[in-house]
């Protein structure tokens, strides 16, 4: 087996990660390697403090680029991912290999916790646990992000790796996924546990939350079966999500017509409705981010709003600029 890091500007955090993933690894046929993706800080100098490990560097091309890297040097027949700013806890490693002793996987997914404090970080992990809980359910997911992470070589390799086109490290992993859960089984471990720092501030939340809508918009786009459903995403969040967009066509409505029962409220009242589940599962488990949670929603489904359409909008003009460029090309061949 093989684990793959990819590493950026990382020697803050990722010897944390390697110490942790070594230790896992002594007791396996494990070898483990770290793709530094042009780094300018001294990331490098930190791996080769860990002689175990095979250091790969690269040009920046980013994560999708250095993660199929990875397995082009790879050896072992199961490639396993974690994120350089993650540390697995003890157990990951045998968690993430127990469902390959089933020859119809060909991917497992394990499960984010942190241990920070800020209401931000613990409402984005009780996010992420109501996704574990739906994806319990399912005896086959289509969603594996590579925090935690595991594909059979043969079939990673069949299906041509990561997109490089994904630049940044958003969605890369939902686009793979979903093209892999059309050739095989691919199966949520919940005690595949590693640790990582999720955003603490209401800004950096929102910041990544536009930033996974807009990519999400790309992978959608070439997967569009899984506009309507994947294993990941709950159906009340793209409600919400929708539910922007008719405020706005309600509150014009109101204003205009004045009708004796405002829209407005009827909007206002559905979308409070489709927090109530998640509400109340978050407030038995803390009190606090549960009574913050359908305002903490609301302005999730805005950046997320906004992230798809910029997403839209990005993906038309690609579109066009690919559209110009071949009938450019076809005007080339025919003068020649």
């Amino acid at each position: 087996m093989s684990i793959i890091i990819p590493a950026f500007n990382a020697a803050s955090r990722i010897g944390n990660c390697l110490a942790a993933v070594l230790e896992q690894a002594k007791g396996h046929d494990a070898e483990v390697l770290v793709i530094d993706d042009g780094s300018t800080d001294s990331s490098a100098d930190v791996i080769r403090r860990f002689p175990e490990v095979r250091l790969i560097t690269q040009p920046n091309a980013g994560p999708a680029a250095a993660r199929n890297r990875g397995v082009t040097d790879a050896t072992g027949e199961v490639i396993l991912y974690t994120d350089d700013d993650c540390i697995p806890a003890p157990g990951w490693l045998e968690a993430m290999l127990r469902p390959f002793a089933d020859p119809d996987v060909i991917g497992a997914k394990g499960a984010y916790r942190t241990r920070q404090a800020s209401v931000i970080a613990r409402f984005v992990q009780i996010e992420y646990e109501d996704r574990y809980r739906r994806m319990k359910a399912q005896p086959s997911i289509d969603f594996v992000d590579t925090y935690s992470a595991a594909f059979r070589r043969e079939s990673f390799v069949e299906m041509g790796g990561f997109d490089t086109s994904f630049r940044v490290a958003c969605a890369e992993d939902a686009e793979l996924s979903y093209r892999m859960s059309s050739r095989g089984k691919m199966i949520f471990v919940p005690d595949a546990i590693v640790y990582h720092s999720h955003p603490s501030t209401l800004s950096h939340y929102l910041k990544k939350k536009y930033k996974f809508a807009f990519w999400r918009v790309l992978a959608v786009r070439r997967n569009p079966r899984k506009i309507i459903h994947d294993s990941h995403t709950p159906q009340l969040m793209k409600l919400q999500v929708f539910l922007g967009p008719a405020l706005l066509i309600a509150v014009s409505f109101d204003l205009t017509l004045r009708p004796r029962l405002p829209v407005t409220l009827l909007v206002v009242g559905g979308f409070l409705g489709s927090t109530l589940p998640f509400a109340k599962r978050t407030i038995v488990k803390d009190r606090v981010v549960g009574l913050l949670s359908p305002a903490l929603l609301a302005m999730r489904a805005c950046a997320q709003l906004l992230g798809l359409i910029a997403g839209l909008f990005h993906a038309f003009r690609r579109t066009e600029s690919k559209r110009n460029r071949d009938n450019a090309k076809t005007e080339v061949q025919s003068a020649v």
